[in-house]
């Protein structure tokens, strides 16, 4: 459970960041939804509908306005089969609307709500028509994505050689090294989740948190071990979880390092990190055992200014102006950060004071806002 200084900490920044994806804007009647060409595709979402305004669009990018309505916090998935996400949008929170930019060449796909963001989710049939010009065939968009690509092979080498070395010591069952290694693999990972949340139900085996799980699923992944490590204090019997762990991660890297990626992605990924910040690591609620949540945010961070970066040549010809905000905008967070380090690592969560988790929340606040215009000017 949240304290009361997380609650007021993470509605904070989940209203600022839903703030800066468009407000609480009335939703458009379905005759005005479509595609990019026709306007944003609106979806009523609620805690037992997912209404999307329209179940074809045309090929090439399309935008998705979200509206919750319910009494949960929600989530919106544009599925591929086999559960490929194509965007998505997490942390709907009640009474306000989001937006998500994706790319969808011609086949079948689901749409998906996910009120209490567990479960497969609310899903319905989205059919894609016509032919169109990939956002890729742009030369430095290619290039953005091919530098990223490079940016995750690197992550993810490294995100091998820490599991390993975490699960190894979990199965040996020494605690202390085991602690000390949780929060380094989990760097890695955190990093490169954009990429790694595109494959169904991986990322949910590897780091839901307890609550995150629907009826009758088996909780596995890091923070199982997480919640053994620091409160039953008894790793003896999860030998099989960290097993699994490393099997799920192998399989994990290897779609990520052969997955196509739309240049919209980063936009997304770039925000989509941030928000995991204010909705997590602001809030204690990603690492609730161990605390180590600061190392999550500085990752996250990381990770989303290596999908800012290598946009960085499109941006500069498209928006030099939003360049100059973003170079800004991550030294004040970079910097903010900083003064929370303790040795190589950083303190604990529940060591910093409400003050100073507050400029932490503003500074991601600040960071989010001109991070949000990224995809649409990606996908001009």
């Amino acid at each position: 459970m949240r304290t009361p200084i997380v609650v007021v900490l993470g509605s904070l920044a989940l209203a600022s960041l839903t703030a800066c994806s468009g407000g609480a804007t009335p939703a458009a009647s379905p005759q005005a939804a479509g595609n990019s060409a026709g306007g944003p595709i609106t979806v009523a979402a609620s805690d037992t509908e997912c209404k999307v305004a329209t179940t074809e669009v045309a090929a090439g990018t399309s935008t998705f306005t979200i509206t919750n309505g319910g009494s949960k916090v929600t989530e919106f998935y544009v599925y591929a089969p086999g559960d490929r996400v194509m965007g998505e949008v997490e942390n709907i929170v009640p009474g306000l609307t989001r937006e998500v930019i994706v790319e969808l060449p011609a086949g079948a796909y689901e749409t998906a709500c996910k009120p209490g963001m567990t479960g497969k989710g609310i899903r319905g049939p989205l059919k894609v028509t016509g032919e169109h010009k990939p956002l890729s065939d742009d030369a430095k968009l290619a290039e953005a994505t091919a530098g990223y690509k490079r940016y995750v092979k690197t992550q993810s080498d490294a995100l091998l050689t820490k599991t390993q070395e975490f699960v190894d010591a979990v199965k040996a069952g020494d605690i202390d090294k085991a602690k000390a290694l949780f929060p380094v693999a989990r760097t890695y990972w955190e990093r490169i989740e954009p990429v790694a949340e595109i494959f169904g139900d991986l990322d949910p085996a590897i780091d839901a948190r307890e609550n995150d799980l629907a009826e009758g699923e088996k909780w596995t992944g890091f923070h199982k071990i997480e919640k053994d490590l620091w409160v039953t204090k008894d790793i003896g019997k999860d030998g099989p979880i960290a097993d699994k762990l490393m099997t799920d991660i192998k399989t994990i890297v290897e779609k990520a390092n052969g997955a196509e990626i739309s240049p919209v992605l980063l936009g997304n990924g770039a925000k989509g990190l941030l928000d995991e910040v204010a909705s997590g690591k602001i809030t204690g609620e990603e690492d609730r055992y161990s605390h180590t949540d600061l190392w999550d945010f500085d990752a996250n961070l990381q990770g989303s200014k290596a999908a800012v970066q290598a946009l960085r040549p499109v941006l500069e010809e498209r928006a030099p102006d939003l360049v100059k905000t973003l170079d800004e905008r991550f030294a004040a967070t970079e910097a903010e950060l900083g003064t929370h380090r303790a040795g190589d690592g950083w303190k604990l969560h529940n060591e910093l004071t409400k003050d100073e988790l507050k400029k932490l929340s503003d500074s991601i606040n600040a960071l989010s806002e001109p991070i949000s215009k990224i995809a649409a000017i990606v996908a001009k």
